[in-house]
């Protein structure tokens, strides 16, 4: 790979995820965030990198590498979940919070807890865009009504990361919640930034799927009936569990469709390919990581309508502390959970984690480039899965970077 072409080669092979790190940081006055074709963020680079910008777009960005340090206590490292310090369900103890979050908002109470404690002057977080209610835009949460606004998932491109530079370079303290990719670049800049060290002290992620284009909402909104430039406000989900995707338009009539529907059968059509091979889909690098605790049903997850209920996984000492301070004072209610149920909860990344290494090699001889993983376990996962279903998903995969 020309090193001149790096940027480029990224995005071509279908390795960029969209975050936003390398406009933000590495060269903002050199690239910038530009809708694709399939209506994802990608970066163009509008004039040559330095040396210098190519290095730190080297060491950054998560469609080049994904590098994780080896925890202290191997032992407490599961080859499909990572490492793991405590794992529980749980639920925001404020009911509000609670309806309005994507599963129990226990990621919405530990922002609101952080601003209220002064732990941090800010949350980082992506919310609904202001100008386009389909779309997103990032949101520096200042207090409960910020962080609440942001509540509840939003299956669209977002560039989490596009305004970091800006927020570090305001010098005040920040948590940041987003998408497991954006947190491993998050703490790949700390390697090379003290800044991240001192000014980002928490690190919040979700279980993640894969991000559905903007393809993905017009198919949805044609799918509801609506016409996107008759849409006044638009959420994928929340206001219950699991919630549904609900449209008002200008003139205040509303359309609904379920998350069985909505997220199995249009939005998961449209997920870009960097998804597809997300060696990290369960938030390795972050500090505690939330997801759907599904409850059961024949073997699968029941999509009814119930109470919300978040799986939460923590991993590290840092996130240990916070989720057992946010117990104590009452903004989050935990149960103990045994690691060995979480697979029934979330099925889809365990069959991910077991076949990624396969559709990584694919998709490196297919497009000449994938991201290179350290400290992810993804052979000892690949062990777990028949040699017949890692083949297949490996030549699925190849098939379908031939044709991007």
């Amino acid at each position: 790979m020309k090193k001149r072409l790096v940027v480029e080669k990224v995005v071509s092979s279908g390795s960029c995820s969209g975050c936003g790190l390398c406009a933000s940081v590495v060269a903002p006055s050199k690239i910038r965030m530009v809708p694709s074709a399939s209506l994802q963020w990608r970066p163009a680079v509008v004039q040559p990198l330095s040396a210098d910008e190519l290095q730190r777009f080297y060491a950054t960005c998560p469609g080049v590498s994904l590098v994780h340090d080896v925890p202290t206590q191997p032992e407490q490292v599961d080859p499909i979940w990572g490492s793991v310090l405590g794992c529980y369900t749980g639920y925001a103890a404020d009911p509000v919070v609670r309806r309005q979050g994507s599963s129990g908002g226990v990621i919405t109470a530990l922002a609101q807890f952080l601003l209220r404690t002064g732990q941090v002057d800010g949350v980082s977080q992506n919310a609904a865009s202001s100008s386009n209610p389909t779309g997103n835009e990032v949101q520096f949460s200042r207090g409960r009504n910020d962080v609440l606004r942001a509540a509840g998932s939003r299956y669209g491109p977002a560039s989490a990361l596009s305004r970091v530079e800006e927020m570090l370079s305001g010098g005040q303290t920040f948590a940041f919640v987003g998408k497991p990719c954006e947190v491993a670049a998050l703490r790949a800049l700390g390697r090379i930034d003290a800044r991240v060290g001192r000014q980002v002290p928490f690190l919040l992620s979700f279980m993640c799927a894969g991000t559905p284009s903007g393809l993905g909402t017009q198919a949805l909104l044609a799918a509801m009936g609506v016409v996107p430039e008759q849409v006044a406000s638009f959420r994928y989900r929340g206001d219950g569990w699991p919630g549904k995707a609900r449209a008002v338009t200008h003139a205040g009539e509303a359309f609904e469709m379920d998350y069985n529907k909505s997220w199995g059968t249009i939005l998961n059509r449209h997920l870009q390919f960097r998804c597809k091979i997300c060696p990290d889909g369960t938030g390795e690098f972050a500090d505690v990581v939330c997801a759907d605790a599904w409850y059961g049903k024949d073997g699968y997850p029941d999509f009814t309508e119930r109470d919300g209920r978040s799986l939460i996984l923590v991993r590290t000492p840092r996130g240990a502390q916070l989720l057992a301070d946010a117990v104590a004072a009452g903004d989050v209610c935990t149960e103990v959970l045994d690691l060995g149920e979480v697979a029934a909860m979330q099925p889809y990344q365990v069959e991910r984690k077991r076949m990624v290494l396969g559709r990584l090699l694919a998709a490196r001889a297919a497009q000449g480039h994938a991201p290179v993983t350290r400290g992810l376990r993804l052979v000892a996962a690949a062990r777990q899965a028949s040699i017949g279903e890692f083949l297949r998903s490996a030549a699925g995969t190849f098939r379908r970077a031939k044709g991007e």
